[in-house]
């Protein structure tokens, strides 16, 4: 345990000093929900900036877009943790990885059991390999199905922006089911998503379609699984 605690102190005393040249006022913040990410996370953070500076971002959208949101809990908690709550866990995690394709990974990695989600959570090297496998199988996907799917560097770039920006505006709306419902939008065609982010009243009316067909999937017991 003393361990541990020692631990944590040194990563979040390197944290501190490393964050603090950039954002002074919100560090000890910024620092505290980064030492929620598991230690094995934070450390390589440590020694790769890009990867220090994405977990940053999202850890300053996450503070001023609610100050109510509580910190993740991670093992204790996770027993009864929600499924929507897993996958916003799951969401920031994977995004650190700068895929360019968070959500759809999120989405492929949240049809295990929850027990495997959890394990993922836990185990930063298992998550890594996962990411891997799935993005791979996203790329599969694309060499056959060139028609519908972004090949071009700037066009895949441009959907994560979209993605991103769908997610914080959602998180907003409906912090409960925000990535559900953001994967769930990003099924649209790329004008249809840059008109809702331009038009609140659209963007609520899709996020309630999508969150009753959300809850009408849920209570089929497992969303398409086949048996």
């Amino acid at each position: 345990m003393m361990e541990n605690d020692d631990v944590l102190e040194t990563l979040g005393e390197k944290l501190y000093d490393v964050i603090y040249p950039k954002y002074k006022e919100m560090t000890p913040k910024l620092t505290g929900m980064l030492l929620e990410l598991p230690t094995s996370v934070v450390a390589q953070m440590l020694q790769d900036e890009p990867l220090l500076n994405k977990a940053l971002e999202r850890a300053l959208t996450a503070l001023t877009s609610s100050d109510n949101s509580e910190p993740l809990s991670q093992t204790e908690d996770a027993a009864s943790v929600s499924s929507d709550s897993l996958g916003e866990q799951l969401y920031d995690l994977i995004d650190l990885y700068n895929t360019g394709h968070t959500q759809k990974i999120t989405g492929m990695l949240l049809e295990q059991k929850k027990e495997a989600v959890l394990q993922l959570l836990s185990d930063p090297t298992l998550l890594k390999e996962q990411v891997k496998t799935a993005l791979k199988t996203l790329q599969e996907c694309r060499q056959g199905d060139e028609m519908t799917d972004v090949s071009d560097g700037s066009d895949r770039e441009e959907v994560e922006s979209i993605g991103e920006k769908l997610f914080s505006f959602v998180q907003h709306l409906d912090p409960a089911h925000c990535a559900d419902i953001t994967g769930m939008l990003l099924e649209m065609d790329s004008g249809t998503l840059q008109q809702i982010l331009s038009d609140r009243s659209m963007l609520e009316v899709a996020v309630q379609r999508a969150k009753s067909a959300l809850e009408g999937d849920r209570s089929q017991t497992c969303t398409e699984v086949p048996k």
